[in-house]
């Protein structure tokens, strides 16, 4: 990991440390943008040192990084509830040369986009946020209809974030359906998020965020602790009652089906898109497409665009958008992307946003 970091022109590693105790001497004796922390390290794991480091040094940026094991993700959420910007989920030592590109890569975007959120609160100049190595290319299937997938030509789009930021219109019919995207610090705003709906909320809600299997089960539970409203990791198609929040698995897209009155979750096995699986533009799309102008789609903190082009469409059938504001934002890609396109029907710092789901929900037009 050192070795592909230190091959970036805009990344330097500093310090390199065995445990956790020794990380936090680091910190102390010297300044940091972001620590990547291991989760199990001797004399002191990363759990433990994980608040000590904000502690030693506010603002600092730590990403936890964890192979993939029920009990690492569930740590590593816990971790995320503690302060930690992000989390990578690394491949065994075994798997890294088979796995190492796309983890590489993985590595190298959440390094740089993080250490950009610490150098800017300090009220330093930002680095050029692109890795040097190649991304991987995703297929873009071409589907026989906008249901089942998006064209490469979407999938590739450039967005001029340079450009002023318009508003879309808003929906004027009460939503039957919310649909939640994230991605970079997106469990710690859905947790905000659903936390404030209540019990009460009378639709369904789903919701894709950027993560691999296991970390979605584990996601799933944690909604359902911390915010106490039963929310299911979806396994299998099926019907989206009121009142329950439905969270994509990891590497499959969650489609939305049948009708209004009885909408079915389809899970989809289909190509990447934005590079991710699942994604929330086809969730987006497919939604849209069900609930028209009776959609409320939700584009929280992450990085990359995936969501904008969805939702377009939500806004092209009549429905209604609320993307995360940028000071509140962990990375203001996803909903920053929303913005500039012109999809977003309101631009919401985060605590708001819980609250106005459940004006628009209960039918009180703000």
């Amino acid at each position: 990991m050192t070795r592909w970091l230190e091959d970036q022109p805009n990344i330097r590693v500093t310090a390199s440390a065995a445990n956790g105790a020794t990380a936090l001497r680091c910190v102390k004796a010297s300044e940091f943008d972001l620590v990547i922390l291991d989760i199990e390290m001797p004399e002191m794991d990363g759990l433990t040192a994980l608040p000590l480091l904000l502690a030693a040094q506010p603002g600092l940026q730590v990403v936890m990084a964890s192979t993939l094991t029920m009990r690492n993700a569930d740590i590593s959420l816990r971790a995320l509830s503690l302060g930690a910007a992000d989390y990578i989920p690394k491949p065994q030592s075994t798997r890294l040369v088979t796995a190492g590109q796309d983890f590489r890569l993985e590595l190298i975007q959440k390094v740089l986009a993080l250490g950009n959120v610490a150098r800017r609160r300090r009220n330093q100049p930002v680095v050029e946020a692109q890795a040097s190595a190649p991304a991987p290319v995703a297929k873009a299937a071409v589907p026989p209809s906008d249901s089942t997938g998006a064209s490469a030509q979407r999938i590739s789009r450039t967005i001029n974030r340079a450009q002023p930021v318009r508003l879309a219109p808003r929906s004027h019919v009460t939503p039957g359906m919310v649909a939640i995207g994230s991605s970079t610090g997106g469990p710690q705003a859905l947790f905000t998020v659903i936390g404030a709906l209540g019990k009460l909320i009378g639709v369904p809600i789903i919701i894709t965020q950027h993560m691999p299997p296991t970390f979605t089960a584990i996601l799933a539970q944690h909604i359902e602790r911390v915010c106490g409203v039963p929310c299911v990791e979806v396994t299998s198609n099926q019907k989206a009652l009121p009142g329950r929040v439905y969270v994509a698995p990891g590497d499959r897209h969650m489609l939305v089906g049948g009708t209004t009155h009885v909408p079915e979750l389809i899970l989809s096995d289909g190509e990447p898109e934005n590079f991710c699986r699942p994604a929330v533009d086809p969730m987006f799309r497919t939604a849209s497409e069900v609930f028209g102008s009776g959609l409320l789609a939700v584009v929280l903190t992450g990085m990359g665009q995936d969501g904008a082009a969805g939702a377009e469409q939500v806004i092209t059938r009549g429905g209604t958008v609320i993307a995360q504001d940028e000071a509140t934002s962990v990375v203001w890609g996803m909903p920053g992307a929303v913005a500039h396109v012109g999809a977003a029907s309101m631009i919401l710092p985060l605590p708001e946003i819980g609250q106005r789901i459940r004006a628009l929900v209960e039918g009180k037009q703000i």
